[in-house]
């Protein structure tokens, strides 16, 4: 569990952290550099989910030697399933980090929803359901490694 204290917020209990694979941890299909590290890192304080689109079809490989769950999406109606995983999963003890317009749901129920921008960029209706936006996946995952950064940005 990860818990962080926020001045004039009622602070985040997290046990989990929900991840999308393309345009966030991953770009064409590929982990990007320094990502594996800061997840292995996470994983000690918080169980991980990936769940994906998997455009390219790349996820499970790509994540294979890493600490976290993988669902791969069918092609229709992934911002209903994200938003249902998520609920299943206590949306209130949740950070989730995406950037695509099937992430919407998924930040807007998790008690700490990231956008991260990045090459692919974001959807706008992502970018307004999310609590903090970052300008990619490392700036977002440093966020939960480094809290105080968390605190600085969203208290009253």
């Amino acid at each position: 569990m990860m818990r962080i204290a926020i001045p004039g917020h009622p602070g985040l209990e997290l046990d989990h952290l929900i991840l999308d694979f393309n345009g966030t941890l991953a770009v064409d299909g590929v982990l990007l550099d320094g990502v594996a590290d800061r997840m292995r890192r996470l994983a000690k304080a918080l169980e991980i989910h990936v769940i994906t689109g998997d455009t390219h079809g790349t996820a499970s490989a790509q994540l294979q030697s890493l600490p976290c769950r993988v669902e791969i999406l069918a092609a229709l109606h992934q911002a209903e399933a994200k938003q249902t995983r998520i609920r299943d999963l206590g949306p209130q003890h949740c950070a989730a980090i995406g950037n695509g317009r099937n992430d919407r749901f998924l930040l807007r129920e998790a008690a700490l929803g990231i956008a991260t921008i990045q090459m692919e960029g974001a959807a706008m209706d992502t970018l307004r359901e999310a609590d903090v936006v970052a300008p990619d996946i490392h700036a977002a995952l440093d966020l939960l490694l480094h809290p105080t950064r968390l605190v600085a940005s969203l208290r009253t």
